[in-house]
């Protein structure tokens, strides 16, 4: 059975038996008896059993657990803890669409009490498992040697041996619980294809490096890119994504609204008294498309910092103001973005909006640097949180690896993971410039 099998089959173990130990004591609690079918009749709305709406429960807990694996960062097998979030948003979904559907009995406490015991438990047993190091066992097969070396030092992956894709196969079989990863643009040797084949064929798991780079990195490896089409095809199966992201992200701007306009006339009066200027920063950036677009920001340098041009902000930039710096640590500057948002120039979440003259440079000088205009540009986004900002030539190609891995993947669920990374990101002031 391969390693991702078991670690899914564990986690849905876990979660279900979690959902026993808080049925139990929910209903004991709630009907005072711990099985829920020996509920009193004084319990029962027109005397129909209440077991329908527990076993829609359980069925949408264990179902929510089993597909939270598939949707919340995938490619990491490791107890996530927003994937037990994930998983309590289908259970009370599928609860909630079966009592309407089928007219069941409801518990307004039971209900919630289960699901919140759930929770604590799922949390649980996931904090006590992430104490243990997962790793990934490999046997690289490539001839890109760096690739090779940055998956070593990747946290979950433990590469075994790098083998030379032209050179002899190994004697011998590879070591148990092994993965077999396989550079697909690298001439293998007949020694070595018939390695390959017969791993297949004995049941290891064989994957891409491009794949496996990929999942462990959560970045592009451009190496493996021919003509770009690699990016925008994914793109395109997601598309119905798009509209629906769209929506959603523009109902929580306005259902926010009242808190961003207290924060907005805080930090107004903020920039107002701390420098001279006007507080609103104005500035072309490129969007969806390569689109122009003004972008709005609270000013955090001082009046006239780019009077001799567009320019990369440093470490300690004498540009930049007292309050702003408090600004850029907190993202408070980037509030008005909002306003982009609202009409439609800006997502909450997707690339950065780069400047016109930046961008111009960049696009003739980086390979595909053009394809992660293939989405809107976010306020946060992937490369943000992992990277940080970029202040020169090598940090914008390291993060053009992340922008492009969000185009290759983005979902509801990566976007939900990039909105929890950035609230750490504004508590530890990591990354801000």
């Amino acid at each position: 059975m391969k390693s991702s099998t078991r670690f899914t089959l564990r986690t849905v173990a876990f979660d279900t038996l979690a959902v026993a130990v808080a049925g139990l004591i929910a209903s004991q609690v709630v009907f005072g008896v711990p099985i829920l079918w020996e509920v009193p009749t004084g319990f029962f709305s027109n005397f129909r059993p209440i077991w329908p709406m527990g076993a829609m429960l359980t069925g949408g807990l264990i179902l929510g657990s089993w597909q939270a694996t598939k949707w919340v960062e995938p490619h990491i097998r490791r107890p996530l803890y927003n994937r037990a979030w994930v998983a309590a948003a289908v259970g009370l979904g599928v609860t909630l669409l079966g009592v309407f559907t089928f007219r069941t009995y409801y518990s307004t406490a039971w209900v919630p009490l289960t699901l919140g015991l759930w929770v604590v438990l799922a949390l649980g047993h996931r904090a006590v498992r992430r104490r243990h190091r997962w790793l990934e066992r490999m046997v690289l097969v490539t001839h890109e040697k760096a690739l090779g070396h940055e998956l070593a030092e990747a946290p979950h992956a433990e590469v075994v041996d790098l083998l030379d894709p032209r050179g002899e196969a190994p004697p011998s079989a590879l070591p148990p619980n092994t993965t077999l990863v396989v550079d697909l643009t690298s001439l293998m040797s007949d020694s070595m294809a018939r390695f390959v084949s017969s791993s297949t064929v004995a049941g290891y798991d064989v994957r891409a490096l491009s794949n496996v780079y990929e999942d462990h990195l959560g970045r592009v490896a451009l190496v493996h890119l021919a003509e770009g089409w690699e990016i925008s095809v994914p793109l395109e199966q997601r598309a119905p994504y798009v509209p629906f992201k769209r929506v959603v992200e523009t109902v929580l701007v306005l259902a926010t609204l009242p808190l961003w306009l207290l924060l907005a006339g805080i930090t107004w009066v903020l920039v107002r008294s701390g420098s001279k200027g006007s507080v609103i920063f104005r500035q072309v950036r490129t969007g969806i498309n390569d689109e122009p677009f003004t972008m709005y920001k609270f000013r955090t340098m001082v009046d006239g910092a780019e009077d001799d041009g567009p320019q990369f902000t440093q470490p300690d930039d004498p540009r930049i103001t007292k309050v702003g710096r408090f600004l850029r640590a907190t993202r408070l500057d980037e509030i008005p973005q909002l306003w982009n948002v609202l009409r439609g120039e800006l997502a909450l979440v997707g690339p950065r909006a780069e400047q016109v003259a930046f961008t111009r440079q960049f696009e003739s000088i980086i390979p595909f640097y053009r394809y992660r205009h293939l989405v809107r540009p976010g306020i946060t986004g992937w490369a943000q949180v992992h990277h940080g900002y970029a202040d020169d030539l090598s940090d914008t190609i390291e993060k053009l690896t992340y922008d492009l891995y969000y185009v290759r993947h983005m979902s509801p669920w990566l976007d939900f993971s990039i909105i929890m990374k950035t609230f750490m990101t504004v508590l530890t002031g990591r990354g801000a410039q």
